[in-house]
C-alpha cells in the first residue's frame, strides 16, 4: 500500500491548524505551521472561499490525516461506525481513538501517531500478553498494552517513558511507566476527544 513520505507540516498548513503529526517538534519554534501558517503552494497566501462541499471535505481530510489513514481505511471505519447504535460521527471518533497505534500514542509510549504506527508494525508491543503488529487493531475495555521487554531499552521508548509525567493521559486510559504497561479502563466517548473536530460535517459529506 502506498504511503505518503513527504512533509507532514504541509498537512497542517493545508488544513489551517496544527494536527500534531511530528510529536514534540510541533511544540517548538521549528514547527512548520508556526513559521508559515498558510496553505502550501504558490497561491497559498491568496484568499480562498470554500463551498459547503469544500468545508465538509476539509474536515474529513483533517481527521483522516490526524489519524494517519488513507481514503479506503477511513471509509471502512466510517461504514463500521454507521452500523453501530448511536451517533455515527461520535462512533467514528471513538473507533479511531481505539486503534492500537493511537492508544500507544495516547499512553505516551511514543511521540507521534506515525511513530506509534511504525512501532506497532515492528511488533514492539504486546496486547494482553500477545504480540500485535496490526496498527488498526481495536482495543476494548480491560485490554493491557505492554512494551516488549527486549524493546524497553530502545532510546526513543526510554525518552518517551521518562516524559510521561509531563503528558496528559486521557481519562479512559491508565499507564504505569515503571512496568511499561497501559490499561484501557473504559471506552472513549465524545467528551474525551479534545481535538477541534466537527464530525457532523464528515457525516454530511458521506451522506450525499
Amino acid at each position: 500500500m502506498a504511503r505518503y513520505t513527504g512533509s507532514k507540516c504541509k498537512f497542517c498548513r493545508r488544513e489551517g491548524k496544527k494536527l500534531f503529526l511530528k510529536g514534540d517538534r510541533c511544540f517548538t519554534d521549528r514547527c512548520g505551521y508556526e513559521r508559515r501558517p498558510y496553505p502550501p503552494g504558490v497561491h497559498g497566501q491568496g484568499r480562498v472561499k470554500f463551498t459547503e462541499y469544500g468545508i465538509q471535505l476539509r474536515e474529513k481530510q483533517k481527521v483522516k490525516r490526524m489519524y494517519g489513514l488513507d481514503e479506503n481505511q477511513f471509509r471502512l471505519f466510517f461504514a463500521r461506525a454507521s452500523r453501530l447504535k448511536g451517533i455515527s460521527g461520535e462512533n467514528l471518533l471513538s473507533l479511531l481513538e481505539r486503534r492500537i497505534d493511537n492508544v500507544v500514542y495516547r499512553l505516551g509510549f511514543v511521540n507521534s501517531r506515525q511513530q506509534a504506527r511504525q512501532a506497532v508494525k515492528h511488533a514492539h508491543f504486546l496486547l494482553n500478553g500477545k504480540k500485535v503488529s496490526i496498527p488498526s487493531a481495536l482495543v476494548k475495555k480491560g485490554d493491557e498494552i505492554t512494551i516488549k521487554e527486549k524493546s524497553r531499552t530502545i532510546p526513543s521508548f526510554v525518552e518517551s517513558i521518562q516524559a510521561i509525567g509531563r503528558k496528559e493521559i486521557p481519562r479512559w486510559l491508565n499507564v504505569d511507566p515503571t512496568t511499561f504497561k497501559g490499561v484501557v479502563t473504559d471506552l472513549p466517548v465524545r467528551s474525551d476527544i479534545t481535538a477541534d473536530v466537527e464530525e457532523r460535517l464528515i457525516v454530511e459529506l458521506y451522506s450525499k
